[in-house]
């Protein structure tokens, strides 16, 4: 063996080893990134309305990261315990009385509030589940999040038409976030069996990350047409 194949060698188990480290490390590093970004955050917005008192950092030789998420988990948490009896019901819908009252702020208001409602019900499916659909031209196929069926006059629009319609969002690759909201046909939508969370992976690495596939092929009937069924 020569000396320069030796080197080869070497320098392909070297850059190997990089490539391994890199694939350990550099989920981890981003990982650690957004949290601590996440808990930087919610802590500048919390601290500066604690009173002096009750801020460790007035008083404490170094800041405590976290506090402030902990803080709003507590107050949230408190929210929606008062907002469950009488009392706290009352003083809630006076507190929402006088924001329907504010001309620009009572749309944004009950626009987020029905966004929240529509998303965080345990009832609800929305964005729950994903789909392809024929999407930008015949024999192009493009991965969509099942929203909810069509309601309110967009629906009755389509229901004189005898069009049963479903709404989808559209979202890009790599960053899901931002997308289009369709209307599309039940009947034109192809339903998968994986998660949406999956599905985002999917989306955000380019088609790089494929969930693992298991069909349903030990299920009943009934429990695959529920399965297909949007």
């Amino acid at each position: 063996m020569t000396e320069s194949s030796k080197s080869g060698i070497i320098a392909a188990r070297l850059r190997n080893y990089f490539l391994t480290g890199l694939i350990i490390c550099a989920p981890l590093a981003i990982t650690v990134w957004l949290v601590r970004s996440f808990i930087e955050w919610a802590d500048g917005w919390v601290k500066p309305y604690l009173p002096s008192f009750y801020n460790p950092d007035n008083y404490l030789p170094i800041a405590i990261p976290g506090f402030g998420l902990l803080v709003a988990v507590v107050v949230i948490t408190l929210v929606g315990f008062l907002t469950a009896n009488l009392v706290g019901r009352s003083i809630i819908n006076f507190g929402e009385s006088l924001l329907n009252r504010t001309p620009l702020v009572r749309s944004i208001y009950k626009s987020l509030k029905q966004i929240f409602q529509t998303v965080l019900q345990d009832q609800s499916s929305s964005f729950k589940r994903a789909g392809l659909i024929e999407y930008p031209s015949p024999g192009l196929w493009s991965l969509v999040f099942i929203a909810t069926g069509v309601k309110g006059e967009i629906a009755a629009r389509f229901d004189e038409r005898g069009m049963d319609m479903v709404t989808v969002f559209l979202p890009p690759t790599p960053i899901p976030t931002a997308g289009f909201l369709l209307f599309v046909p039940r009947d034109k939508i192809i339903p998968l069996q994986m998660s949406a969370e999956d599905a985002a992976k999917l989306l955000i690495s380019g088609g790089l990350v494929a969930p693992d596939y298991n069909p349903l092929a030990n299920a009943p009937p009934r429990a695959i047409k529920q399965q297909e069924s949007v």
